[in-house]
């Protein structure tokens, strides 16, 4: 991508459609004047007096035990360095979104106008009573380190600093398994770390506290080894200087068990890498590249273990593994501070989940067979949904044994079920659905890529790596767009009605013509419909010549799915197509079907419906909690359509016992489990989370998901083809750039599971 085009994407993503990443939402009713009259005066004063009466009331009565500040000067801002409090704004409120989405912690960011290591902390002091908890963040040392021990002793709320903190966390977890990986012990292994800033000494510091001993650790900072001898190192650095003469890098990494950078690129060789002991374990985390490269040093040595900061290759120590549930943990039991014995928590919470059985959705999201602990699995996978309810529990069970708990928890179960809960606001499906693209791009044919959203949305495809765009339409017109939004890859353009295509067009008009001939389509007509891109596209696919189609983007959804049903045969076993659509909703991702294809299905078609999104379903690493739902309950009416939802059910349950699907049901039943059990105790979907509507027409179906989409602003992705034999997805007329993005993965995933399909078929 063009630079001045990121930056054009960049500052247009932070400015509309409102300026900046979060925002304040109301929690309680304000419709009416009674409303208005709880919330502020006179009811307000009743909450007011009793917090009066007992400080501790104010997590009763208010949001600050969901609170937390990220606070900065702005002296220290990612590789931006000392940019001033306005403008590390941005940061700061991308960091209180990562609280949200992965802990549901609400934050405000606080951005002090000082460098004043006074004025910086009374001010912090000063506003502290309103949250629950205070992540500082980007402020440069030394003035961090002051900072953070002041506030951590003067404050009775957690304080954590986490550029120091959470790397340190993280790290702790790779190399206790790691170091069981290299059946080496720790405290007897040889550490070099390049790096002596605020992230290299808290790791050094936590590493001390798990058992390195601090004369084995070998500290380099720009200016050489840190030795006694040099003027210039801070009391906190001065702990891990050398009584010796300074050596270089290449002296001292011989011999040595461990290679921590923290640093710059590319300043671990190959050489030294060979220098280093049996086993070497190498984390490399300069961000954007690396102290040595990724590929560079496992082919350098076999044996090695290695972590990098990085998303593309394996063990990435990444700070949202840790920080978003230690600051859950630590609010959930209101917790005076984070402490060691927390922080050890959390990095033993991480090593075990390590080495536990990885989800289905997890080996999905990252393209793998099965991720089991080993070299290239040390450490647990950003997008494993077991973190929240694994790291804050055992980061609040240390804060109650520590003593600096203020609140118990006493039904552990309750408390991982409620934490689980809280991911239904996001629930990482956008990221694990991307994430799983990206692992096995494929050739995707955009059919209307004239159309500037279309363009737009494979420019996107492309610079993310979800996949590879084929542009069909104008060529003229596409060269000229691309030029306007500075999408300069050399990607295929293709337009069927061009001279440039002929021999492409007799191909495919005499292959289709083969198959049709006896269905009264004459060469002439086939000729002629090859140059109607729809038809064009289908048959690159047909033809293997692109892995996956989406169109519909400046069309009617009928006159789409015309061309695919001549064209794309059903998968095996299928009888009749239908879509879905999953809703990104507040309660979690919900699956709708059909959305867009049989107006009054059968109650064999809806068994047949059902079994074909249970499958979609599983594809996004789910398993299916299917409700059949009606205007009725369990037989309340005799109405036809109630009948034949009961008998469709009827069917899965004596052909498919091991579906969880249940019905017919009320809408407001199969999504209230409190409701259901209490009136339908007998039903197959008590006490779970059901994520699958299958509705008996179209009407209801298609009404219901643009319903949620346009009040409730629910992200749709969909609908989403099902029962063809070849990944063709259509888009909804004039769809977004975002929605023909997601509906372009969700294309590159179906073709991977097609692929892998029929590979194992060949077997």
């Amino acid at each position: 991508m063009h630079k001045d085009t990121k930056r054009r994407e960049a500052l247009l993503y932070h400015a509309k459609p409102v300026p900046g990443k979060i925002e304040v939402v109301p929690t309680k009713k304000y419709a009416t004047q009674r409303d208005l009259s709880l919330a502020y005066s006179p009811g307000v004063a009743e909450p007011c007096l009793e917090i009066k009466k007992d400080v501790n009331n104010v997590y009763k009565y208010t949001t600050k035990g969901n609170l937390v500040a990220v606070i900065s000067n702005g002296t220290a801002v990612l590789g931006l360095g000392d940019i001033g409090a306005e403008a590390s704004k941005p940061v700061m409120e991308g960091k209180g979104l990562l609280f949200k989405i992965f802990a549901g912690i609400d934050v405000f960011d606080i951005e002090v106008g000082t460098k004043d290591i006074e004025e910086f902390i009374q001010t912090v002091k000063n506003i502290a009573p309103t949250f629950g908890g205070i992540n500082l963040e980007d402020i440069k040392a030394p003035e961090s380190f002051e900072i953070e021990r002041r506030l951590v002793e003067e404050l009775n709320i957690p304080v954590m600093h986490d550029d120091q903190h959470g790397t340190a966390i993280i790290s702790s977890a790779a190399l206790l398994n790691a170091l069981e990986l290299a059946e080496k012990e720790i405290d007897k292994i040889k550490l070099v770390v390049s790096g002596a800033g605020s992230a290299a000494l808290a790791c050094a510091n936590l590493y001390v506290l798990l058992g390195v001993k601090r004369e084995n650790i070998y500290m380099f900072d720009k200016d050489g080894m840190l030795t006694t001898n040099r003027t210039d190192l801070l009391d906190v650095q001065m702990q891990y200087a050398k009584d010796c003469e300074p050596m270089t890098l290449s002296e001292v990494i011989k011999g040595a068990d461990m290679f921590l950078g923290l640093s710059v690129g590319n300043v671990l060789t190959p050489d030294m890498l060979l220098a280093m002991n049996n086993d070497p374990i190498v984390f490399a985390m300069a961000n954007p590249v690396p102290e040595v490269d990724y590929n560079l040093a496992v082919s350098t040595r076999k044996d090695i273990i290695m972590a990098t900061g990085r998303s593309d290759f394996p063990n990435q120590v990444n700070n949202v593994l840790g920080f978003p549930y230690i600051f859950r943990g630590a609010l959930d039991v209101r917790a005076t501070k984070i402490n060691e014995e927390m922080k050890m928590a959390a990095v033993h919470a991480l090593a075990n989940l390590t080495k536990s059985p990885v989800p289905e959705q997890v080996n999905i999201a990252y393209g793998e067979t099965k991720l089991t602990f080993g070299r290239d699995y040390i450490i647990p996978k950003p997008f494993d949904p077991r973190l929240i309810a694994t790291v804050a529990p055992a980061v609040a069970k240390a804060a109650m044994d520590s003593g600096v708990a203020q609140m118990e928890i006493l039904d552990w179960e309750k408390y991982e079920i409620e934490l689980l809960d809280r991911l239904g606001a996001d629930n990482k499906m956008l990221r694990l659905l991307m994430n799983r693209a990206k692992t096995d791009p494929k050739r995707v044919v955009f059919a209307e890529a004239d159309q500037l959203d279309v363009l737009k949305a494979a420019q996107i495809v492309y610079e993310e790596g979800i996949g590879i765009p084929v542009l069909l339409g104008n060529k003229e017109t596409i060269q000229e767009l691309k030029s306007e939004i500075g999408f300069d890859a050399n990607v295929a353009i293709l337009d069927p009605k061009t001279k440039d295509e002929d021999e492409t067009r007799k191909r495919y008009a005499n292959s289709f013509w083969k198959k049709q001939q006896r269905k009264g389509v004459t060469l002439l007509e086939a000729e002629k419909w090859m140059r109607e891109r729809n038809y064009f596209a289908l048959m690159m696919v047909n033809e293997g010549e692109a892995d996956a189609l989406v169109t519909g983007y400046s069309r009617s959804y009928p006159a789409v799915v015309k061309p695919v049903m001549e064209l794309i045969p059903k998968a095996a076993g299928v009888s009749k197509i239908a879509t879905t659509n999953l809703m990104m909703t507040k309660r979690g991702p919900l699956f709708l079907a059909d959305t867009a294809i049989n107006p009054d299905p059968s109650a064999e078609d809806l068994a047949k419906i059902a079994l074909m999104t249970a499958k979609t379903v599983r594809m996004f690493g789910m398993e299916p909690i299917m409700a059949m739902v009606s205007f009725s309950n369990f037989g309340s009416s005799s109405k036809e359509t109630a009948k034949k939802i009961r008998e469709a059910v009827a069917y899965l349950h004596k052909n498919n016992p091991e579906l969880i699907v249940d019905g017919e049901i009320q809408t407001d039943f199969a999504l209230n489990s409190e409701m259901l059990k209490s009136k339908f105790p007998f039903s197959k979907l008590v006490n779970k989370k059901v994520n699958t509507l299958i509705f008996p027409n179209l009407d209801a179906a298609n009404i219901t998901y643009k319903l949620m989409k346009e009040l409730n602003e629910s992200e749709s992705i969909g609908p989403i083809v099902l029962g063809l034999d070849k990944p063709v997805h259509i888009f909804q007329l004039g769809a977004s750039v975002e929605e023909m993005v997601n509906m372009a993965a969700v294309a590159v995933v179906d073709a991977q599971e097609k692929e892998r399909k029929n590979k194992h078929t060949e077997k």
